[in-house]
């Protein structure tokens, strides 16, 4: 859908001029309708402007869908790409209110006349520039074609109509239907098939690479004046993108070969053949244009009269930034914001901080972690004792920690930052906080608490005081503190879904699943495209034995975004379900440096347990456990009380045969938390590993008594033998 004004734009007939819908939003005229709903013009009467809102039809997209396509609008920060004011709803539905700009679509303009090669190169290379970035944040267009793509009135290409984005993951699975009508649209639902790529046409799901081929196919049509087999239509048209290479489209012998080579290595009909990735793309246009190096992505200057005075711009960042601390849908504008700061403000250390603080703030999305160390880092490069800085530096540390790059080089770095902010300002809250942050990871709970005490005395209103005592309270297992702290901390901060997932996670670990899974649904609610909450859910539902409910959630969290815990949780209910080599894949997938959590010593325990199933890859299973046994034991130097770390290392112990270490292991983690199912369920596991037949049907049956489900007892391979003691039953 776009947010744009056609020349031939009308008064929508359904509409009163000058009536209000919704609230303070004057609808004036239709701009266009496709996809799910209609685009107006509108005029926003609070804070006098023009934008456009996009509606949503009666029985098209829920809330969620509509979030979330304004969530991965708002996530783009490149300057081609349409912006997102809000999401707004009322008793007439949804709708998310947008920049208004003003142009013409490809698709007219092809319409009107031809385009002059140097012009056409232009065009393309700014949206292979602005999709570049799309595709480094994990985003998918999956539709690009001339009537998503504008020119306005400055010349620059806009694309539009983020609504069928993907994130892309290769696990994810789509199917594309081509059904017998001779529509287009009825045809193809998910885009126009001239511009699909044929693997897409044979339901594979959408990449970065058939956003290529269809950016290709675009270059042609621009460069040749028609788009290949124009006169075929539906099936017919789908068929011949299949059967055919692009090597024998027809080309006009003016044209330069080196255009010609180009536009073949974008529409290869094999997508292993073709352009890859748009920096290919971009370098390649840079060469035709005689352009030196690939080009670098643009900020353009509004046209003058939309601009405000350079101190206004200064003063209107500066609130917007307030604005996006608060959290919601703002979030998403930080980066946008930062990069239009970036461009318009000077060099302000304030206005840094709260941008690096900003993104901080979005820990579950791609490259937030970065964007924040830039900020810092460029405070810290003109102002080396900046306590603020040095504390920012040790939270993005402390969450690189945490995250799926998860190294021990990372917490020894936060920690010496925490150090550093202190010893220059042992009176700033954010020094506190980043100690806390430290001290919590540490497994030093009492330390953490006491540092953010002593934060929320300096700030009692710090979002990262309140997450962090929440989360060190829930690790150290004092429940109705950390409930009670929670309560008051959504009170505050009402639309930051963080506390929920505490929450939840609270709930988990006192067996109150259905609490559980409550809290995780609100926080998705809350935010579609964080990826942590589809992984919590996941694993209560699996816990409640809904395997095909978990499924569901867990497809969907991967087409957001590839995650370690999902991959992990994939490949637990594949290991249930006997499929032995695809959990080792998932397995995999969740250890491997670039999609999953190298550092995470459960992940490669996992990895072992499925490797054992798998005749050949005993070697391989061996060297899991060894390096899951490994990085538990550094944590287990921190923590040396941490009952969970205590068992699961008694049992990769046991696994491994070390027979010693297993039992003395699982006899200080029952001595730690006797009444814990998860604890006792591993040391029945550990003891029938050693041979112990008997203490593994006692602690089995106590761990069913506390809760563990009886399930997982019978979906592991390695107890077949105890299930069929007749002890097993008799308890």
């Amino acid at each position: 859908m776009a947010a744009i004004i056609p020349p031939e734009a009308t008064r929508a007939p359904d509409v009163i001029p000058g009536r209000r819908h919704p609230e303070h939003y004057e609808l004036r005229a239709r701009l266009g309708e496709g996809g799910f709903g209609e685009v107006y013009e509108a005029w926003d009467t609070r804070l006098q402007r023009s934008v456009a809102i996009k509606t949503i039809r009666h029985g098209g997209s829920t809330r969620t869908d509509l979030v979330r396509e304004a969530r991965l609008a708002a996530s783009l920060r490149h300057p081609a790409f349409i912006k997102v004011h809000a999401v707004e709803d009322d008793d007439s539905g949804q709708f998310i209110v947008m920049e208004l700009v003003h142009g013409r679509t490809l698709k007219q303009l092809l319409r009107d006349a031809p385009v002059p090669l140097a012009t056409a190169l232009d065009w393309v290379g700014q949206v292979a520039d602005a999709m570049r970035d799309a595709h480094a944040s994990g985003l998918v267009h999956g539709d690009i074609k001339p009537s998503n793509l504008m020119v306005d009135d400055d010349g620059r290409v806009r694309i539009l109509d983020f609504g069928l984005a993907l994130r892309h993951d290769a696990l994810a699975t789509e199917t594309v239907s081509l059904g017998s009508s001779a529509s287009a649209e009825q045809a193809d639902p998910q885009g126009t098939i001239a511009y699909m790529a044929p693997e897409r046409l044979q339901g594979a799901t959408p990449d970065p690479r058939a956003d290529v081929y269809a950016l290709g196919v675009i270059l042609y049509e621009l460069a040749c004046g028609t788009r290949p087999f124009a006169t075929l239509h539906g099936l017919a048209l789908a068929a011949a993108l299949v059967q055919t290479s692009s090597d024998g489209w027809d080309y006009p012998d003016s044209l330069d070969t080196r255009l010609i080579a180009l536009i073949r290595a974008m529409t290869a009909r094999q997508a292993e053949q073709r352009i890859g990735n748009m920096d290919e793309a971009v370098r390649r246009l840079a060469e035709l244009t005689g352009k030196p190096g690939a080009a670098a992505p643009r900020v353009h200057a509004a046209p003058a009269q939309s601009l405000l005075s350079r101190r206004a711009v200064r003063i209107g960042a500066g609130a917007v930034l307030g604005i996006a601390l608060l959290g919601g849908l703002w979030w998403q504008l930080a980066p946008r914001v930062g990069a239009l700061t970036q461009a318009l403000v000077p060099y302000s250390e304030a206005v840094e901080m709260e941008q690096g603080l900003a993104a901080l703030k979005l820990l579950d999305l791609p490259g937030s972690l970065e964007n924040a160390e830039t900020h810092f880092n460029r405070i810290l490069e003109r102002s080396p004792d900046n306590a603020a800085a040095a504390a920012g530096m040790s939270l993005v540390h402390a969450l690189r920690y945490g995250s799926d790059r998860q190294d021990e080089t990372w917490l020894r770095k936060a920690d010496a930052d925490a150090q550093q902010a202190l010893k220059l300002n042992d009176q700033l809250a954010l020094g506190h906080i980043a100690q806390g942050w430290v001290r919590d990871m540490q497994g030093r709970w009492d330390d953490a608490l006491a540092a953010y005490g002593r934060a929320l005395h300096l700030d009692p209103s710090n979002f990262f005081a309140w997450y962090g005592k929440v989360e060190a309270l829930r690790h150290a297992r004092r429940y109705p503190e950390a409930r009670a702290n929670i309560a008051e901390a959504i009170r505050r901060f009402p639309h930051e879904r963080v506390f929920l997932d505490a929450l939840g996670s609270v709930y988990y670990e006192q067996s109150d699943l259905r609490s559980a899974e409550e809290a995780f649904r609100r926080s998705i609610a809350l935010q579609p495209d964080a990826v942590r909450s589809y992984a919590n859910l996941t694993t209560v539902l699996m816990r409640q034995n809904r395997n095909d409910d978990a499924l569901r959630v867990l497809q969907q969290g991967l087409q957001v975004r590839p995650s370690a815990n999902l991959y992990s949780n994939l490949g637990n209910i594949l290991f249930r379900r006997g499929d032995y080599v695809g959990a080792a894949e998932a397995f995999e997938n969740a250890v491997s440096p670039t999609r999953g959590a190298p550092g995470s010593y459960l992940n490669w325990a996992n990895l072992g347990d499925t490797l054992l199933w798998i005749p050949g890859r005993s070697e391989e299973a061996r060297k899991a456990y060894d390096k899951a046994r490994d990085l538990l034991a550094e944590q287990l130097v921190r923590s040396p009380n941490d009952v969970l770390l205590v068992s699961r290392m008694g049992l990769y112990a046991a696994r491994s045969g070390h027979a010693d270490e297993a039992r003395k292991l699982i006899m200080r983690a029952l001595t730690l938390a006797p009444m814990t199912a998860d604890v006792q369920f591993r040391a029945g596991f550990a003891y029938e590993l050693l041979g112990d037949r008997k203490q593994a049907l006692a602690a089995i049956a106590k761990a069913l008594r506390l809760g563990y489900p009886v399930k997982y007892v019978e979906a592991e391979p390695d107890l077949v033998a105890l299930r069929r003691d007749p002890e097993y039953h008799a308890n």
